[in-house]
């Protein structure tokens, strides 16, 4: 009898590939984890002494470390909306964090991640994952931008841009609402929320360890507020300033929630077989007393200290160990990066902008993965060119060359003008591609023309233009 079972079972798995895939799954997972408003040496990896983060380090030293990684935009909801698609958001109109403003021709409805473009959910969803979203979700209120329509099958978090880590007192507005899928857990249930969604994303590896899945992991931690849990801030009594300490608190949580995630892919014996990238959305910001280092610049500037991040992946026997690489990369590149890892195909018709990085990383394409790099939001438009990067502002143009000034000290643009006309050109030209804004800032022009005057130095400067 036990031989006949064998054998049925046998004859199941060579019948039924889909079986054979949920027993045994070729394809690899994929987690892509976000940070929210980190410093760019906040992190152990980076350079960062007074943090201890031994779980995010250990991707890059199991992995690949990049260097020169940025965004697509220098605050939360367009940077989500690049990576979220591939695609620089300017060309579907997501040029600004969301607001009511609404550009003529446009509703409030109309707010969010246009419907027509195709998320990694939908993607990967598309090449036979099971896919989840979870944490912060900020790309639209309505019903049509919720992720459970917008590829993910399901949705843990909240779908504004921040909330309270932990519970409100009083009912909380749409936005700030928890959601399993499409219930709203009570306010009673709530307690910490970086360790909720770690909690989530450990159940999801557990639930689906037998099929491929696709984890959309976006901690809003250390974004405000500085809610942080008191045992770690105990633990960095040292720190003096209480804001720093909070942050320091926080980040702990981030990393040791992480620390959790990678635990559960080794006890469920996927460790080899996940490939996970790790990327924050900003640089750190004016009011969470992150640290940016050497970068000038905060979250929502055109500075290195606004687009250039920290960003890792790691997947072993597929990608390199302990590489560092400085050629530029994306968050574009995650979404092109995820589909060929399952060696997938695009569903969605429209061009992306981000490459797949693998052969880049593992040294099979010796190109840079972008001949360019380019932002805009508002006033502010930038480009990166090998090393060289144009800032412009109006009529304010600042060109820097990176190799020998990355804290961007030194506008070169009097002395260059050559290059200065050319990189004005190319993005003069990548701009004719995108679309006019479909809403606009609440902040408006003002605090983006003050932010990029050279004369503006220093963080306590910087922390007066959010």
């Amino acid at each position: 009898m036990k031989k006949f079972l064998i054998a049925m079972l046998f004859t199941i798995c060579i019948a039924d590939p889909l079986f054979a895939q949920h027993t045994r799954p070729d394809k690899p997972n994929v987690i892509v984890v976000v940070s929210d408003d980190a410093g760019y040496i906040d992190f152990g990896c980076y350079g960062g002494k007074e943090i201890p983060t031994p779980n995010i380090d250990a991707i890059a030293k199991e992995g690949v470390r990049f260097t020169d990684a940025y965004v697509s935009a220098s605050v939360c909801a367009p940077s989500r909306a690049g990576l979220l698609t591939g695609r620089y958001q300017q060309r579907f109109g997501f040029e600004h964090n969301t607001s009511s403003l609404v550009a003529p021709g446009y509703k409030l409805t109309d707010v969010g991640m246009d419907p027509s473009e195709q998320t990694i959910g939908n993607e990967m969803q598309a090449n036979g994952y099971k896919t989840i979203a979870i944490g912060k979700w900020h790309q639209g209120e309505e019903k049509k931008h919720f992720p459970l329509n917008r590829g993910f099958d399901e949705f843990y978090g909240f779908i504004g841009g921040h909330r309270d880590f932990f519970a409100y007192k009083d009912k909380p507005s749409h936005e700030l609402e928890l959601y399993n899928n499409n219930e709203i857990i009570p306010e009673s249930k709530v307690t910490y929320l970086t360790d909720m969604l770690t909690d989530r994303a450990t159940d999801f590896i557990r639930e689906n360890s037998n099929k491929p899945f696709f984890m959309y992991l976006s901690y809003n931690a250390v974004h405000t507020p500085m809610n942080a849990k008191k045992d770690l801030m105990d633990r960095f009594a040292s720190i003096i300033d209480p804001g720093r300490r909070a942050y320091a608190a926080m980040m702990t949580s981030l990393d040791d929630g992480l620390g959790r995630v990678m635990e559960t892919l080794k006890q469920q014996k996927l460790d080899e077989n996940t490939l996970i990238i790790f990327v924050n959305d900003n640089g750190g910001a004016t009011v969470n007393s992150s640290d940016n280092g050497p970068l000038r610049g905060m979250k929502g500037s055109k500075w290195e200290g606004g687009i250039r991040v920290a960003m890792m992946m790691r997947w072993p026997g597929h990608i390199v160990a302990n590489k560092t690489y400085s050629q530029k990369v994306s968050s574009l590149d995650i979404l092109p990066t995820s589909i060929a890892a399952g060696k997938g195909k695009q569903k969605g018709t429209k061009k992306l902008d981000g490459v797949n990085l693998i052969p880049y990383v593992n040294g099979q394409n010796k190109k840079a993965p972008h001949e360019a790099l380019y932002w805009r939001r508002g006033v502010a438009a930038a480009i990166r060119e090998k090393n060289w990067k144009l800032i412009r502002v109006k009529e304010n143009v600042l060109l820097f060359d990176l190799s020998t000034d990355l804290s961007e000290s030194t506008d070169l643009s009097a002395k260059y003008p050559e290059r200065k006309k050319e990189m004005l050109s190319k993005l003069a030209k990548w701009e004719k591609g995108l679309d006019k804004p479909h809403w606009t800032s609440a902040y408006g022009d003002k605090n983006q023309i003050m932010k990029h005057r050279m004369e503006t130095t220093g963080r306590e400067m910087e922390r007066m233009y959010p």
